[in-house]
């Protein structure tokens, strides 16, 4: 029985989201489709995911992730294609604690994960926003445990997301934010996408709906599907923001379904 549940185990589990790629849902939420203009800018995402069912796991299996990934973008006075030429990488640090079938499988490690490079387009029309991208994430994290912060293989990210004010105010907004990522070796595809309908308020306190779903292209059914909550706020005088989202996992096949909480710090350099 343990030689099974260790080869399900690590079949199925890897870091963050446990059977996703790199890329974390529910990290992009209200207004996430919007390149900033010309300057330098961080964006620090501390993630906190907690889930105890798994439809493909036995009973009594849990993952728990605490993550701060730092993502640092330079938004150029170049364009190209009409759009902002950008470039951008992130390097997280993850911390996993994995238990499957009351400690048949266990295993806590936490270490920096590995690490992504990309270049991004941003466009901007009259009511609307656009962004482009393409980015790898390489393999430089430690990948020698089911709970280690490395996925083991390098995996080409392309980034495509719209954002849309639903009136003459611009203080309504809907934006969509999606990733297909391609593994270096036979996994299959993913696709997700993260959604965000928000609502500015005359004090500058930003609230929305949020939301993300996850597919596994081609060969498997993994999929999961969550919605949420958001809220944020921009100080001007030291221009910093803060984005705080939950996120609720009410559907999950061949993966984990638990809860999502996500703190972002922006500072614009």
């Amino acid at each position: 029985m343990k030689k099974t549940v260790l080869a399900s185990a690590l079949a199925t589990l890897l870091p963050l989201t446990a059977t996703a790629g790199h890329y974390t849902p529910g990290v992009e939420a209200m207004r996430a489709s919007i390149v900033p203009g010309p300057g330098v800018y961080y964006k620090g995402y501390a993630v906190h995911y907690k889930a105890d069912t798994h439809s493909a796991l036995p009973a009594n299996s849990e993952v728990e992730v605490n993550a701060l990934a730092n993502r640092l973008i330079w938004v150029t006075d170049t364009q190209v294609l009409g759009g902002d030429l950008t470039f951008e990488t992130i390097i997280p640090v993850i911390h996993t604690d994995l238990n499957i079938a009351d400690g048949a499988v266990a295993s806590r490690e936490w270490g920096i994960g590995d690490i992504f490079f990309g270049t991004v387009l941003g466009w901007h029309g009259q009511g609307w926003d656009a962004v482009g991208g393409v980015g790898v994430w390489t393999e430089t994290g430690q990948d020698d445990e089911p709970a280690d912060p490395g996925l083991g293989y390098t995996e080409t990210m392309l980034t495509l997301g719209g954002n849309v004010y639903l009136n003459d105010n611009q203080d309504l907004a809907f934006s969509a934010l999606s990733r297909y990522s391609i593994a270096d070796d036979s996994r299959d595809d993913e696709f997700l996408i993260e959604w965000g309908l928000s609502k500015q308020l005359s004090n500058g306190l930003e609230l929305g709906l949020v939301g993300y779903d996850r597919w596994q292209v081609e060969g498997g059914d993994e999929q999961k599907h969550a919605v949420g909550a958001s809220a944020g706020y921009f100080w001007p005088q030291s221009m910093m923001g803060l984005n705080l989202a939950a996120y609720n996992e009410y559907d999950a096949d061949s993966d984990f379904e638990g809860y999502q909480l996500r703190a972002t710090l922006t500072k614009v350099f």
